[in-house]
């Protein structure tokens, strides 16, 4: 039995979309669990025990349980070979194992720092330094994506989407929340509104309750 514990919008998203991809194309079932992080269900005994770091996502695959999303999409990617998850390629693949722990050792953090101010400063003056910075830096790390969004057809590695069409989705709705028009990015902007209408990607966005474009104009 495979389960994911994941919260709404967060990075989670990404496994949660393989695996409803999985489910799909294969049948392979799997348990959706939401951690209610504004509950700081994230800092409870049992949870801490299957990621010390509070954090999602965690897949639990026979009782044991795995973080970090890096390892988990290469775990799924490797059980299911044949869904073209990552490319099969040894050099293609590298790459787009390089381009996927960008996203999560680089671009995620930057967003933390507009998201949580308060980890990083305690003065309303620094924090709103340290927002402005990290929002000026994340807009150029969409801008990154974006280049590569733009030779999708259809998606990243094709005719399915994949971690990293699920990644992208999830920066480029947190860009809304940076103050990002995605509307300035039209090939980005193009690329998640084809994941998000593909039936996987659909269907979690669904259980997640969540919408595709965050930003509101002020």
């Amino acid at each position: 039995m495979v389960e994911l514990y994941f919260a709404p919008g967060a990075c989670s998203f990404v496994p949660h979309v393989a695996l409803e991809i999985v489910r799909a194309e294969t049948g392979e079932a799997f348990e959706a669990t939401l951690v209610k992080i504004h509950k700081g269900e994230q800092k409870t005994p049992e949870y801490l025990a299957m990621n010390p770091d509070g954090l999602v996502p965690v897949l639990v695959v026979e009782g044991k349980p795995l973080t970090q999303i890096v390892a988990i999409c290469d775990y799924l990617d490797r059980r299911h070979p044949k869904l073209g998850l990552l490319p099969a390629d040894p050099w293609a693949r590298a790459i787009a194992m390089s381009q996927l722990a960008w996203m999560n050792n680089t671009v995620h953090p930057t967003f933390t720092r507009v998201f949580m101010t308060g980890q990083f400063a305690e003065s309303d003056d620094a924090k709103a330094e340290v927002r402005k910075i990290a929002a000026a830096n994340y807009r150029k790390h969409l801008e990154r994506v974006a280049q590569w969004a733009g030779s999708a057809d259809p998606f990243w590695f094709g005719a399915r989407p994949s971690f990293h069409d699920a990644y992208a989705l999830t920066l480029l709705r947190w860009g809304g929340l940076a103050g990002i028009d995605p509307d300035s990015l039209p090939a980005y902007k193009a690329l998640t509104e084809r994941v998000a209408a593909s039936p996987a990607v659909a269907a979690v966005m669904a259980r997640e309750r969540i919408e595709l474009n965050t930003f509101r104009k002020a």
